[in-house]
């Protein structure tokens, strides 16, 4: 609780830091500050957790790991931004605010033990990232994004909100807890409203996540939005989406996943199919990574549909491999925007000569993304598919090999133009040491984690 009431409160500081010009004070308070809130779900660790404020919220393991996870991509994305704010607006502030705001949404949604609590979480979160993809005011494209991130939000949201309603009204109440003993108390009779319910929430949240059919919002929203904000959204909000979505279905719905099972499962792949094969004719790096991101959230759903003990860890594995490997890309193509002025595959000819630290760093998060042994993204797969494997979803992993396999063609382009293809227009790209920072760290990571899944597999 401590965490959610600092990363609260970390904000209104920022604001004040704002209003009395100390802008070089903000980025150091903040980090310091997001590093201090994940100290204190950490110190929580050991702790005998149990729901607080009339049972509305829960710090249990599940959500201590998953804050840390989401606190820690923060702080490697908010050390990306130092000049990136700047370039937009001078008053800095509020975005550094504003995106905080939206990570204690996010802690809302991975701690909450009631469904008021999902739907408070999900929308302080969702008004955050509409301000924020909107942030270039004399951007089309931005204004765009964040246009239609809000009305797509919204509609979601009247599933979402629907899907709640039905539920309470079948079982007569928003708990997690209560609303399990109804499905176990009642196998035989319950409502047909409740099932009706379980699948406007899927709809609402599969919308969070940009699973297929839902996903008409991403690759738009994804490319419209400043690359910063769009990094933050592919990782940390899709880590807190499937998070949320996993609590749920684990808590309260494991005992009828026959009913809601097969349409997941439909979801799933038609989410690796979508994803990936639309990635395949994209010109734009950015845009390929919002197709990408649509792959791994199937990928993700994995947990859900073989839905088991070992579900939570299998997730945990996977967004902390996907968001770290994002982050790099995504790192790198801030620098090639600034500096290049473009996204396309082009622009990356020739990096491994003129920065063969860059080249190196991308090929790896490329790598992992792809799901190349040696990775932390292989390790990631590897948890996914032994746990579909555990269910006998042979079928599935099946569609998921053949998709991990063209996902190859795509990733791989990026490392044959850096390698392979040369420019004689190659502009010398500068590395700030923050960059530089956040960059090998993240490689090193990735790596880590590849050859020593041991370290962070058994943490849930």
């Amino acid at each position: 609780m401590n965490t959610l009431i600092l990363i609260s409160v970390l904000p209104i500081v920022l604001l004040y830091l704002g209003l009395y010009k100390a802008k070089n004070a903000l980025l150091p308070v903040t980090v310091i500050g997001l590093l201090v809130a994940a100290g204190l779900a950490i110190k929580e660790w050991n702790s005998n957790a149990q729901p607080i404020f009339h049972d509305m919220m829960q710090f249990d393991r599940f959500a201590i790991a998953f804050s840390v996870i989401t606190i820690v991509s923060t702080v490697l994305i908010v050390l990306l931004s130092k000049g990136f704010f700047e370039r937009i607006s001078e008053h800095v502030a509020e975005y550094y605010a504003i995106m905080l705001f939206s990570l204690a949404g996010i802690v809302v949604m991975v701690s909450y033990s009631n469904l008021v609590m999902l739907f408070i979480g999900i929308e302080i979160m969702s008004v955050s990232l509409y301000i924020l993809a909107g942030i270039r005011k004399r951007d089309i494209a931005s204004n765009e994004a964040s246009l239609k991130y809000f009305l797509m939000g919204a509609f979601s949201t009247g599933f979402l909100l629907f899907g709640i309603t039905l539920l309470y009204g079948a079982s007569g109440s928003f708990n997690l807890a209560a609303i399990r003993d109804y499905t176990l108390n009642n196998p035989r009779t319950i409502d047909p409203m409740f099932y009706v319910g379980i699948l406007m929430i899927i709809v609402g949240l599969c919308f969070k996540l940009g699973a297929a059919p839902f996903h008409f919002w991403t690759p738009d929203v994804y490319e419209g939005s400043p690359s910063l904000v769009t990094a933050f959204m592919s990782t940390v909000v899709k880590t807190a989406g499937i998070a949320a979505f996993l609590r749920l279905f684990s808590a309260c719905f494991a005992s009828i996943a026959d009913f809601w099972m097969p349409v997941l499962l439909v979801i799933t792949i038609l989410t690796l199919f979508i994803g990936n094969i639309t990635a395949l004719y994209q010109h734009s790096f950015k845009r390929m990574l919002a197709y990408s991101s649509i792959s791994h959230a199937g990928y993700l759903l994995f947990a859900i549909v073989a839905l088991g003990s070992a579900s939570a860890n299998s997730v945990f594995m996977y967004a902390t491999a996907y968001s770290i490997a994002s982050i790099i890309a995504f790192g790198v193509l801030i620098l090639i925007q600034q500096q290049a002025g473009n996204d396309d595959f082009e622009s990356f000819n020739g990096l491994g000569k003129s920065n063969p630290f860059l080249a190196v760093v991308l090929t790896i998060a490329m790598l992992s993304l792809a799901g190349i042994p040696l990775t932390a993204g292989f390790i990631g797969k590897f948890f996914m598919f032994s746990g579909a494997l555990s269910r006998y979803h042979i079928g599935l992993v099946i569609v998921a090999v053949i998709n991990a396999i063209i996902s190859i063609y795509y990733y791989f382009k990026v490392i044959i133009a850096m390698y392979f293809r040369s420019t004689t227009e190659r502009i010398a790209l500068t590395v700030p040491a923050y960059f530089s920072f956040v960059l090998g760290l993240s490689a090193f990571v990735t790596i880590l984690i590849g050859i020593y899944p041991g370290i962070i597999s058994d943490l849930i």
